[in-house]
């Protein structure tokens, strides 16, 4: 009688959760389905290559940016990355939604979730949007692993055809039925309180959520100048751009040489810096700063070298200081040594 109420309490637990594993499960699997179905996103140099996707998450990601840098830096392992993990997503995700070896599954959705968060919790214009999913999806991902799934799922029609496999006790911890655990409400609360925890410390960390001032690192561009130098013929600068929204570029219109005085010496314009020459620019990553059509276009998480002649300048004035000019009027500042 005990073990039957216990099967009970676990196809109902099992069946409450079903609209939460359509969801979760179609959220992943639909990464599959937008990538290489509706559209192919997986093919370097084309429009919406998740490869530079993938490359705006590296300037704030937490804890896995050497991870994120070294995809960016090898195009060829990152195209494999993407593909391989599209494909993990797609079967994770389309397991998830039939029931099948749930809890296995479940895994794949916490550490799918635990790599958004880490990855991209920082990005989003409007509200907290990739640190919602993330959160979200770490949460949800315990749950289904906790309840398995119910009467609508695969796992319950092969343990009601009593297939040999589901009589083993692999099965009650990577598909579904009763969890062997002994003490389940320590390690509910024990999970719980971990992914409250975390869901603090990144809210925290990401945008100061918790305490302090709120920031949201995704509205405007940040473009950082370092390692500027000069000969007596170019002046050489890298430019990272490590904030703003990863959709839309920062539009650079302008590029000031001033003296120690803070006087233009040498300007380039928006119709110069559209028509500045690919060998002008070196890209660090796969998201490449690029000539556009009235600018030129700084993606986010683009790092890149940019040479200007400068020979005109230093045969009349000393140059002390370089500044960028985006669209939207915000000015970065750099001091040439």
């Amino acid at each position: 009688m005990k073990h039957i109420i216990k099967s009970q309490s676990s196809d109902l637990a099992g069946l409450y959760t079903l609209s939460l594993r359509m969801v979760i499960g179609w959220t992943y699997f639909s990464a599959f389905w937008r990538r290489l179905i509706l559209e192919n996103k997986l093919t370097p140099d084309e429009n919406g290559y998740i490869g530079e996707k993938f490359n705006h998450f590296l300037p704030n990601a937490l804890g896995i940016k050497p991870i994120i840098e070294y995809l960016v830096t090898h195009p060829d392992t990152l195209q494999q990355s993407m593909m391989i993990f599209t494909i993990i997503e797609a079967v994770v995700g389309l397991c998830i939604i039939l029931g099948l070896f749930t809890r296995f599954m479940s895994i794949g959705i916490f550490g799918l979730a635990l790599g958004i968060l880490l990855g991209s919790g920082w990005l989003g214009t409007t509200c907290l949007d990739e640190w919602q999913i993330g959160v979200l999806g770490i949460a949800g991902g315990f749950v289904l692993f906790l309840t398995g799934s119910g009467p609508y799922s695969l796992d319950y029609y092969f343990m009601k055809k009593n297939k040999a496999f589901t009589q083993k006790k692999w099965f009650q911890w990577l598909g579904s039925g009763v969890l062997p655990i002994s003490k389940p409400k320590i390690i509910v609360l024990t999970g719980s309180l971990a992914i409250f925890g975390l869901t603090l410390y990144t809210n925290q960390y990401f945008h100061g959520g918790v305490y302090g001032t709120l920031h949201n690192k995704s509205v405007k561009p940040k473009v950082e100048i370092s390692n500027i130098s000069h000969n007596n013929s170019d002046l050489k600068f890298e430019v990272y751009r490590t904030e703003g929204a990863d959709v839309y570029g920062s539009f650079l219109i302008g590029i000031h040489i001033l003296d120690k005085d803070g006087n233009i010496v040498k300007e380039l314009n928006h119709q110069e810096l559209s028509t500045l020459s690919k060998e002008n620019i070196h890209n660090h990553y796969v998201a490449k700063v690029k000539p556009g059509k009235h600018s030129l276009i700084i993606p986010l998480g683009a790092k890149a070298d940019i040479i200007i002649d400068i020979r005109d300048v230093l045969l009349k004035n000393k140059v002390h200081t370089l500044k960028l000019i985006d669209i939207s009027g915000i000015e970065w500042i750099g001091e040439i040594q």
